[in-house]
């Protein structure tokens, strides 16, 4: 079956994966490597969170391309860094041709990283905060498949989280992006049943130490 039927896709290595995975090397390492696979360190979350919104209107290929650039431009999303950044900051990241350059969202990641900082002060970490709001299973649909993920690409879940950051002042943290986030950071696990990576997530998921 295609994987416009299915939401699966063998690539020439043999391996079924997610039909996004496509065919470029860096975007299969992502799939196979990083997405879903359970994340408690808070650099990685805060650094996952914003870069979600700096792909707002773009590619997720995109932006994967340039997160070296992202990370020397805002120092490696340690927000503790980031939350002293000043006007010279934004007019610096401007400059940089290698990011996306929207003072909108370069204004946002400043903002988001005192918040950040605020709330892992109050919570202990970053992750206490995030792993709070995991989906329960009966919050989770019965199967995993294309239909499925195409019908909501945003849940109940998502847009409570995102209804909490705008109360603390984040920005850039619509319910589609924490989906995004969520799928991303291990929160759920949204590999197609079929990809040859859903497995070996969920076994990593059973074994992983929620943060508390």
């Amino acid at each position: 079956m295609s994987g416009e039927k299915t939401g699966l896709t063998a690539g020439d290595d043999g391996v079924t994966r997610c039909f996004w995975a496509g065919d470029d090397p860096l975007y299969r390492h992502y799939h196979d490597q990083e997405w879903g696979r359970p994340v408690a360190d808070d650099r990685r979350l805060f650094e996952k969170i914003c870069l979600e919104g700096f792909q707002s209107g773009l590619s997720w290929l995109t932006i994967l391309k340039k997160r070296e650039n992202f990370r020397e431009a805002f120092a490696n999303f340690e927000f503790e860094r980031v939350a002293a950044f000043g006007d010279g900051d934004v007019e610096r990241l401007l400059g940089n041709a290698g990011i996306v350059r929207h003072r909108g969202k370069i204004v946002s990641t400043i903002n988001n990283a005192r918040r950040a900082r605020e709330m892992a002060d109050e919570f202990g970490s970053l992750a206490a905060w995030f792993w709070r709001f995991e989906p329960q299973p009966h919050q989770r649909p019965e199967r995993v498949d294309y239909p499925t993920l195409t019908a909501n690409p945003k849940t109940e879940v998502s847009t409570r989280i995102s209804r909490e950051l705008k109360k603390r002042g984040w920005s850039f943290v619509g319910p589609t992006t924490i989906y995004a986030f969520m799928q991303a950071m291990g929160l759920v696990n949204d590999h197609i049943e079929g990809c040859a990576c859903r497995a070996g997530v969920e076994a990593e998921r059973l074994r992983f130490s929620r943060p508390r």
